[in-house]
């Protein structure tokens, strides 16, 4: 997991804090409050790793991604929309 460090200039003045965050669509979202008023600009820095990753083998990868979904979909309204898909039949009575 990458690591994104917020750096805030205000008067000359620079803070910098690191939080997490998520890339998605474009857009970095901050996984946990960041206390900033809307609208106000801060500069976002990501360090690049100082050395090569290793290459991960399937199973490792799995481990590492397990859990991304959380807090995203609602598992149970995805299975009742599947299971109500079901109930509705797309296809063409078949005529003997």
């Amino acid at each position: 997991m990458k690591q994104a460090i917020l750096t805030i200039e205000k008067g000359g003045l620079g803070m910098a804090r690191t939080i997490k965050a998520r890339f998605s669509h474009g857009v970095i979202e901050p996984l946990e409050k960041v206390g900033f008023s809307e609208g106000e600009e801060f500069t976002v820095i990501v360090p690049e790793a100082s050395e090569k990753p290793k290459k991960k083998n399937f199973r490792d990868a799995l481990k590492d991604t397990a859990g991304g979904w959380t807090g995203l979909i609602d598992c149970e309204e995805l299975k009742r929309n599947i299971y109500t898909d079901r109930l509705v039949s797309t296809r063409h009575e078949v005529k003997l």
